[in-house]
């Protein structure tokens, strides 16, 4: 079986084919950073006018690639949502067109869905249940994942998620867009224990995140800094540290909570070095093992849609006992907890 996969909620256009035999045959990634970087950040109308562009494009040379032809795919799948509405409505109306057009199912996927699934890519998969904490520019999330749809959410964002945090202090540090990628960058020449920043909503229970107030925290030390390279260095050093810091202190106690020994770490974040090795050291110490998908996939990317999807429909199908075209096209809600 082979799945068509479109992501296009924000500012990547990922186009992908999963083959449930072989895994991701092909996929490809066009990323909008140098459109929006004049601007500072995404232009919503932007946006959607360049996954226009480049959409369809994509998707032909993702079919040319793996050498399939329309008669080969079996469901297309598309980004639902959440996103920015505009950048959706081109996915969800290219999809739902080429799946009326080669009369195959269309097949809406959630995006936070799609990154809780992409650590499925690997060879070394995560087995249920486990602990997912999701963190990305719009999204900071803990998920106890008992099986594949039965998912409940432990923690989130509150105000800035993770990512978005990230990105917004590079801002004020004068770091360019995007900043999440510099600020790490710059934060490896740090000096640890020159600042000392705030670990939010730690000092109380749950399990959920609050980032606005470090980034603030960051602004009033940039305000007063030499604003030379090294104490630049240093504050970036101080933020990613609070960061790290706080979401050890959630995972860990999310696993102590479900006694899980499994962690999935997802979304565009989980490519930060220090993230990754505080919280394997974390599940090593507990006998367990964090896994993650990889740095090509932990942003947003159709590979990762495209096997949502595939899950999706294989779903389906058990649900109805056997291919009904008109039920799958009328889009029954699938037995799954909506992610937000």
């Amino acid at each position: 079986m082979k799945i068509l996969g479109i992501e296009t909620s924000c500012d990547e256009t990922g186009i992908a084919i999963y083959d449930s035999e072989q895994g991701i045959i092909a996929d490809a990634l066009f990323s909008q950073v140098k459109l929006h970087a004049e601007y500072g950040g995404v232009v919503p109308e932007l946006a959607s006018r360049d996954h226009v562009r480049k959409t369809i494009p994509l998707i032909k040379k993702v079919m040319a690639d793996s050498g399939c032809t329309p008669a080969d795919i079996d469901a297309i799948a598309y980004t639902k949502g959440p996103g920015l509405i505009g950048a959706l409505f081109v996915g969800v109306g290219i999809g739902r067109s080429l799946a009326y057009a080669w009369d195959v199912p269309a097949i809406g996927v959630h995006h936070m869905e799609g990154h809780l699934l992409a650590p499925m890519l690997e060879d070394d998969k995560p087995e249920f249940p486990f602990v997912a904490l999701l963190v990305s520019g719009g999204h900071s999330m803990l998920v106890d994942v008992q099986d594949l749809g039965q998912y409940t959410i432990l923690g989130e964002s509150i105000d800035d998620a993770a990512g978005e945090a990230f990105d917004k202090t590079a801002k004020i540090m004068g770091l360019g867009y995007p900043g999440g990628p510099a600020l790490a960058k710059l934060a490896e020449k740090g000096r640890p224990g020159i600042y000392k920043l705030p670990r939010p909503m730690t000092d109380r229970p749950g399990l959920d995140f609050s980032f606005s107030g470090l980034k603030t925290a960051v602004a009033n030390l940039y305000r007063d800094s030499d604003k030379s390279q090294q104490d630049l260095a240093d504050i970036a050093h101080a933020f990613q540290e609070a960061v790290v810091d706080t979401i050890y202190i959630k995972c860990r106690r999310a696993l102590e909570q479900t006694g899980y020994r499994a962690l999935v770490v997802s979304g565009g974040v989980s490519a930060n070095i220090s993230l990754r090795e505080k919280l394997s050291h974390l599940l090593e110490s507990k006998g367990g093992k964090a896994y993650y998908p990889r740095l090509k996939f932990c942003t947003d990317n159709g590979a990762m849609i495209a096997y949502a999807g595939y899950c999706r429909y294989q779903a389906i199908l058990k649900q109805q006992g056997q291919f009904e075209e008109s039920v799958i096209r009328a889009q029954p809600r699938w037995p799954i907890a909506d992610l937000g």
